[in-house]
């Protein structure tokens, strides 16, 4: 893809080259090839006078200096977008991985919290007696669980 629109924008410049070579003066069209000037397919170098046909060629010169111009600056614009793409991406990318910190911790922080919680309920059930041995076994189960996922969700966080 890259090389079939490469090969179009060399066309479309070679041919620009080749154009740039007709200059309108006194509402004339004159063709200019290498050092002959031509005016509707016929050869006028000789009929010009040296001041017109100096003038004619500079104004050729000027003219495709100024499309070397062009095309530069057109260069450097496309060149500043595309550094403008690259930060904008890495600025994203930045964006991202901040966000995804935070949830890391946002996540880490809730199930220490839902640890404690369980734990905390745990010991206020066991000092009033409320516990039958099946349900210490659950909770200690659930509360086993739950240091489980604090230490995964830990371990996402430093990895992250």
């Amino acid at each position: 893809m890259q090389k079939i629109i490469f090969l179009t924008i060399s066309l479309i410049l070679m041919t620009n080259m080749v154009l740039a070579q007709k200059i309108s003066h006194e509402g004339k069209e004159y063709n200019i090839k290498g050092d002959k000037i031509f005016l509707n397919g016929v050869e006028v170098t000789n009929d010009l006078s040296s001041f017109d046909q100096n003038f004619l060629k500079s104004k050729l010169r000027l003219k495709l200096s100024d499309e070397k111009k062009a095309k530069k600056l057109e260069k450097e614009r496309k060149t500043a977008i595309n550094k403008q793409k690259r930060a904008e991406k890495k600025q994203k990318k930045a964006e991202k991985e901040l966000k995804q910190k935070q949830n890391a911790q946002d996540n880490f922080e809730s199930a220490q919290k839902k640890f404690e919680q369980a734990q905390r309920k745990y010991e206020k059930l066991k000092k009033k007696g409320k516990l039958s041995p099946e349900d210490e076994v659950k909770w200690l189960d659930k509360i086993d669980k739950l240091r489980g996922k604090v230490d995964k969700k830990e371990k996402q966080l430093k990895k992250s």
